[in-house]
């Protein structure tokens, strides 16, 4: 069964911009599927087939001389060196747009060979799992618990445990063991089961090396292979002069709160609600969500975090510079909506408003939880909003 995907629109209009567009993504989220669902008339290509990589390696001019029209080439990081050839065709017809539809699961060697052989000439789009709004709705109240995968998603989250393991596995085997020189990989299991336990905090990479026995240059280093195969994402904390002491370490989430359960062995929703991690993840879960629409939708929308160390703290900063609004954001997993929420989120809001530079920024205040949506309270200029709300 084919959902489809929000994403689609943006590659659509990227086809008409860009020689090539590279649609990027974490394994397993629906990236060769959506681009065969929208073009299934224009050829494909998989990397992963051993024949046709002989075949690129063997005769690189031969084989895209096979194409004389739009082609898609499925997990093209795997073949580095394609990307030199690619631009010597679309500099040969600078006019086609939508030639090469490329796909691949490792950003940081993509941004690597497109930077260095097709920039100015390819749109980027990231597709991740789904967002809450693609979700089908008899699974939508377990995404947080199972996550958002396709292919767990569309099958009633049947088998989730066993699902998670293979992902783990095949990730850790073909984009960090093969790709990366990364040491010991009991030692990255471990750093990545760490982060999981440590979901919507702060990332202490020097904690980290100390519990996990590498320096802290090493944490670093795989955090950035993490993020790389859109596994984790660092929140940048929000930096202005306001003459505080602000934190300036970053918090780290994932891209997947089934992930983050599976790999801390939460298993079902009554565990999730009563463990520690029942606030940290549903947290995780708003601003993973939040950013996974702004990146299908090709917004142009910053996210920041606020913590000084006053005390004063804002979950979420949302910095829409299409809409010149800046939107201040706590999270609560609570039902009931409590005005002290809104007491501590507009004190705090209103140190950093001074601090915005675009000019004419409208700003808002909002609490996400799961109790139903109040506009303006516990005051005007406040609302409470329903996370499935917010989400859909």
């Amino acid at each position: 069964m084919y959902i489809n995907r929000h994403a689609e629109k943006l590659l659509k209009t990227y086809t008409t911009i860009f020689p090539c567009v590279a649609v990027t993504g974490p394994r397993q989220s629906g990236k060769s599927t959506m681009v065969r669902r929208v073009f299934p008339e224009i050829p494909y290509v998989s990397f992963d087939d051993p024949d046709e990589e002989l075949a690129f390696r063997t005769d690189p001019k031969g084989f895209l001389a096979r194409f004389s029209g739009p082609v898609i080439l499925d997990e093209v990081q795997r073949v580095g060196e394609l990307f030199r050839y690619i631009k010597l065709s679309v500099d040969a017809d600078p006019g086609m747009k939508g030639r090469f539809i490329l796909t691949g699961s490792n950003q940081l060697t993509l941004r690597k060979e497109i930077g260095e052989s097709l920039a100015g000439r390819i749109g980027l789009l990231s597709l991740l799992p789904f967002e809450l709004a693609e979700m089908p709705e008899a699974t939508r109240a377990d995404q947080i618990l199972y996550g958002g995968y396709p292919a767990l998603a569309t099958n009633a989250n049947r088998g989730a445990k066993e699902w998670f393991a293979s992902y783990v596995a095949t990730y850790l085997e073909k984009d960090v063991w093969l790709v990366f020189d990364i040491g010991k990989l009991v030692d990255f299991q471990r750093l990545l089961r760490l982060l999981a336990a440590r979901a919507a905090q702060e990332l202490n990479a020097s904690a980290v090396s100390r519990e996990i026995g590498v320096s802290s240059n090493t944490v670093d280093s795989w955090v950035s292979v993490l993020e790389a195969g859109y596994i984790v994402f660092r929140l940048p904390p929000f930096h202005a002069n306001l003459g505080k002491r602000l934190i300036k370490r970053p918090k780290v989430y994932f891209h997947d709160t089934g992930l983050v359960s599976y790999l801390t062995g939460i298993r079902d929703r009554e565990s999730l609600e009563a463990g520690p991690l029942g606030g940290p993840l549903f947290e995780n879960f708003i601003i993973a969500e939040l950013i996974k629409r702004s990146l299908h939708g090709g917004e142009d929308k910053e996210f920041f975090f606020y913590r000084d160390n006053s005390g004063n703290e804002i979950d979420l900063i949302i910095q829409d510079r299409d809409r010149h609004e800046t939107t201040f954001l706590e999270i609560k997993s609570g039902f009931t909506a409590k005005p002290a929420w809104a007491e501590r989120l507009e004190k705090t809001a209103s140190l950093i408003e001074a601090s915005v530079t675009d000019p004419g920024t409208a700003f808002k205040c909002v609490v996400i939880y799961r109790g139903e949506t109040k506009r303006n309270w516990p005051k005007a200029g406040i609302d409470f909003i329903n996370y499935e709300e917010a989400l859909l």
